[in-house]
Parts: structure tokens; C-alpha cells; sequence
């Protein structure tokens, strides 16, 4: 029995399952935001606008769970928890860095683009 196709269909949904997750709007700005450093959730939080504390909660657990980034606690009081990416997260950060500066430099273009399709007539 040929496998070629179930084992191409298995790589087909692997690959998929990691593209969603890293190509959703939290992670890429989870990513970039830690790019410079370790940081704490709040600071994470700041720096990702528009996040709300459960979806930045979910996010860190998911890149977590991944290897893209891990998480220290230092046994203070209170503790405090700082979340550094890992070499895997770096290379990702790399690619998301290059991605977010390709789509500052040309917002404008899209913007104008967006305005010029919706104006036209049918």
C-alpha cells in the first residue's frame, strides 16, 4: 500500500496547524513585543495593544507549549514571572519582525488600494 499521499496529507496539516497558530494577530505581536528582551506579563500587555488579559494568558501558554518562549518565575514576594523567547522564538521573531515592517512601510498603499476597490462601481 502507497502511504505517499496520507504521509503528504499528514505534513500538509502539520505545517497548516502551525501557520494558523503563529499567523494569528496575538502571537506575531507576543513575539515582536519580546523581541528586545524578557518581560513581565504586564509589560507584554502594554506593549500589545488591544489584548485582553485572558487572550494574552492563552497566548503565552500556547507559545509556551510550543518551545517559542518560556517562562521563569523568581521566588519573591510576590513571585515574579518574565517571559523570554527561546532560540526557536527568536528565529520566528526574525521572520515576524520582517513582516511587521513590511506592512508599516506599505499600510498606506493597502490603505489606498482598500478605498479605490470599494469605490467602484459594479
Amino acid at each position: 500500500m502507497d502511504m505517499t499521499v496520507n504521509t503528504a496529507g499528514a505534513d500538509c496539516r502539520a505545517v497548516s496547524d502551525i501557520l494558523s497558530r503563529i499567523g494569528d494577530k496575538w502571537t506575531i505581536q507576543v513575539v515582536v513585543a519580546l523581541r528586545s528582551g524578557p518581560r513581565r506579563f504586564n509589560e507584554i500587555k502594554r506593549r500589545v495593544g488591544g489584548i485582553s488579559q485572558q487572550m494574552l494568558t492563552r497566548t503565552l501558554k500556547t507559545l509556551e507549549r510550543d518551545g517559542m518562549i518560556e517562562r521563569s518565575v523568581r521566588h519573591t514576594t510576590p513571585p515574579q514571572v518574565a517571559y523570554a523567547l527561546t532560540p526557536l522564538g527568536h528565529s520566528l521573531s526574525d521572520t515576524a519582525k520582517h513582516l511587521a515592517d513590511w506592512a508599516a512601510a506599505h499600510r498606506g498603499a493597502i490603505a489606498d488600494n482598500r478605498v479605490r476597490y470599494d469605490n467602484r462601481k459594479p
